[in-house]
């Protein structure tokens, strides 16, 4: 057991159930769940396998036992920050990120810290997981640290100095973009392995300039490019003529940020990809734009392109397939398929025939109105799917706006009246802001959805609250205000208000942070914010002094703003009451249970509650969730994700009936992992926090098992139902 309690909360938490009895000391675990030689059951990829489809097939905690569940151990990273990580377990073995992007391994039975890496580089971006290689007696770990890939030995968390550059590859080279420093790209999801290949993807930024979102594979043994797929095509390639000439030595991103799937068998990777820079206005780049906002099947072997299908055409709206695809079978007219479920922020689900790309249920065109910015010229058809229906409200009407208090809907309906909402796919204008509904958070987000092999049920959390977005003319480029608004204001807002907690205010920063720390933020990145070392070090001091001091003062040398657009995106803006709350009814987040057999929904229940509220009888709410679900063989749903109530739960799959919950120290947004060490199941979630301005981040792995008695090991199995 490992508890290295660091805050006062935590150690009246820890206190709390090791008082309870909930976690044993050292001296009570019973020898015979630390012997040697017992079978284990790993949780071995991100996703459970490289089918990404989180499924479990262990039953030894199911409906009928759920509610004993109790607290087996803790480890405490000693950060605070937030976690987004689901950990990998192998051969008894726990490996997990810490939010500062340390990586360490714990025995995966107890807790106890085996090693810990520190690669000297301060981790400031999301780290959702790690990859495990075996080749006989060499075992690698692969992980990203910012925009390095890590090769660590896995039984010492050292690098490899045979791979790559003493155990590390730079992602910002072999890009076609130099000088390589000056790109920005980080790893927050983990490759993707296939035989002796690493596939990767990367965070790139949203705005111009942007290194392009090619798709690449390393060799895993010595870390050399073994391929890469280009995102934006270059001459000759398929989709080149969807950009204007000779896009791809200027446009960017496009790119892989939330993670793969594969089918080993096929030898096909399954690859979702976002919007292309600048993601609200495109002036720049018109056509279609392949291969953005697209699930491409690529040759895992070579890279190339088997099939695709692009689910938002030239994207104005920042509509990225947030989440990896996940792999399952279904059937059709007494016949098996394999197939490939790919969720969207829009609420829709997409479901393909994992060979060659045949839609398994309908897609149909739909016309949507032209865009009245100078230059843009928007799509003017999208494809939706007939079915299964959507799993958030597509339309902000009044009758769906808020009914809280009376004081919250008057005050919704008054701003209501100030938007245009006409649903999907609306371009942005000049002068009044855009519903988007769902918002820019989704739908569906980066944790993606659980598969039930069993009966082809897919589990998916949603968010389902409203934001808004406008455009603005350009003006002054020459400016510290216009390298702010090119760079910064696309999430920071013209007014530097962002949208707390997410994206934090920058009003009066330099009262919070020195220069040096702005400095560094703006260089690096922080949490969804990717890095700017594109900015030559007098756009950096003026844009400094422009956060710290709000003086708009022109660059001491000449030299052009990062990018000259036209026209620059107003913020990101959600649509909340008064009292900070959804403007919109609820459900505020849902968790969704789908036959993709027939299209039709099991069950759909709210996820996640304001205490607040709950406290005042205003319960089920739910909430914006980040964290996907866990499906197991037990007839279990398991699922943190809840923002505000610290909640980690567990429903019965086959109704949504909740069966348990417990409290965190701090909200498990993260997808958990469930493993067997020595005839025991345990069930582990990151818990940190860190999307409640109200309560503190953290960074604290907890894993949950049945009290050690005989009967518990030998249960009986799960019954159908």
């Amino acid at each position: 057991m490992k508890i290295l309690p660091s805050r006062t909360s935590l150690f009246a938490w820890l206190g709390a159930v090791v008082t309870l009895g909930l976690i044993p000391h050292p001296a009570s675990t019973s020898p015979e769940f630390g012997a040697s030689g017992q079978e284990h059951q790993d949780w071995p990829s991100y996703g459970g396998a490289p089918e990404n489809n989180h499924y479990s097939g262990l039953r030894q905690i199911n409906r009928g036992n759920v509610k004993r569940l109790a607290v087996a151990w803790s480890f405490d990273t000693q950060e605070e920050g937030g976690l987004q990580t689901s950990p990998i377990i192998v051969d008894g073995v726990l490996y997990g990120i810490t939010p500062t992007q340390k990586v360490f391994a714990v025995d995966a039975a107890t807790g106890r810290l085996m090693w810990k890496f520190d690669s000297g580089i301060r981790g400031t971006q999301p780290d959702r997981g790690l990859a495990y290689w075996p080749d006989g007696k060499d075992k690698r770990i692969f992980v990203g640290v910012m925009n390095f890939l890590y090769a660590l030995d896995a039984a010492t968390g050292k690098p490899v100095p045979a791979f790559a550059n003493e155990g590390r590859v730079d992602l910002r080279e072999n890009l076609g973009r130099e000088p390589a420093s000056a790109q920005s790209i980080d790893l927050t999801s983990p490759p993707v392995i296939y035989k002796d290949l690493l596939i990767v993807g990367g965070r790139n930024p949203e705005t111009l300039p942007a290194p392009p979102g090619d798709i690449r594979a390393y060799d895993a043994r010595t870390g050399k490019l073994r391929w890469s797929f280009h995102t934006i095509p270059h001459p000759g390639e398929f989709g080149y003529d969807t950009w204007p000439k000779d896009a791809w030595k200027t446009s960017g991103a496009a790119n892989n940020w939330t993670g793969m799937a594969l089918d080993p068998q096929r030898g096909i990777v399954y690859v979702p990809t976002g919007s292309a820079a600048f993601d609200f206005y495109g002036a720049d780049r018109p056509g279609d734009n392949l291969f953005a906002n697209c699930l491409i099947a690529l040759n895992a072997r070579t890279g190339e392109r088997i099939w695709h299908f692009q689910g938002v055409h030239h994207d104005l709206w920042d509509r990225d397939f947030p989440s990896p695809p996940a792999l399952l079978t279904v059937k059709r007219e007494g016949k098996e398929i394999a197939a490939v479920a790919q969720t969207s922020k829009q609420g829709f689900v997409y479901l393909f025939d994992r060979a060659n790309g045949t839609p398994l249920f309908p897609i149909e065109s739909r016309k949507y109105p032209p865009s009245t910015i100078p230059g843009e010229v928007a799509a003017s058809e999208q494809p939706l799917p007939v079915r299964p229906a959507p799993y958030a409200r597509q339309l902000l009407t009044e009758d769906s706006l808020t009914t809280r208090t009376p004081e919250a809907h008057r005050w919704a309906l008054e701003e209501s009246k100030k938007f245009r909402s006409e649903g999907q796919f609306v371009p942005f204008s000049v002068g009044k802001d855009t519903v988007v509904f769902p918002g820019f958070d989704g739908g569906a987000e980066w944790g993606g959805p659980a598969v039930d092999p069993e009966t082809a049920i897919i589990y998916i959390n949603s968010n389902e609250m409203a934001w808004t977005g406008a455009l603005a003319p350009n003006t002054g480029e020459n400016s510290p205000r216009a390298i702010y608004m090119s760079q910064c204001s696309v999430c920071h807002g013209e007014k530097m208000a962002g949208s707390p907690p997410a994206i934090p205010a920058l009003i009066e920063v330099g009262h919070r942070l020195t220069p040096a720390q702005v400095a560094a933020t703006i260089k690096g990145g922080k949490g969804r914010m990717p890095g700017f070392p594109n900015l030559k070090e007098n756009q950096l001091s003026a844009l400094i002094d422009f956060l710290t001091s709000g003086e708009s003062k022109e660059l001491r040398r000449s030299a052009p703003s990062p990018v000259a657009m036209k026209f620059r995106f107003t913020g990101y803006r959600k649509f909340l009451d008064s009292d900070g709350y959804p403007a919109v009814a609820p459900p505020w987040g849902t968790l969704n249970a789908i036959n993709l057999n027939t299209g039709e929904y099991v069950w759909k229940i709210p996820l996640g509650e304001y205490p607040e509220l709950a406290s005042k009888g205003q319960k089920n709410t739910g909430s914006e969730n980040y964290g996907g679900p866990v499906v197991t063989a037990g007839g279990l749903v398991f699922i943190g994700a809840t923002n505000f109530d610290k909640k980690f739960r567990a429903f019965d799959k086959f109704t949504g009936e909740l069966l348990w919950e417990t409290t965190l120290p701090f909200s498990g947004n993260a997808t958990p992992a469930t493993y067997e060490v020595n005839g025991r199941q345990f069930v582990v979630i990151a818990a940190g926090g860190g999307k409640d301005a109200k309560s503190p981040s953290g960074g604290v792995y907890i894993a949950f098992a049945l009290p050690q008695e005989p009967s518990n090991i030998t249960s009986r199995p799960e019954m159908k139902h």
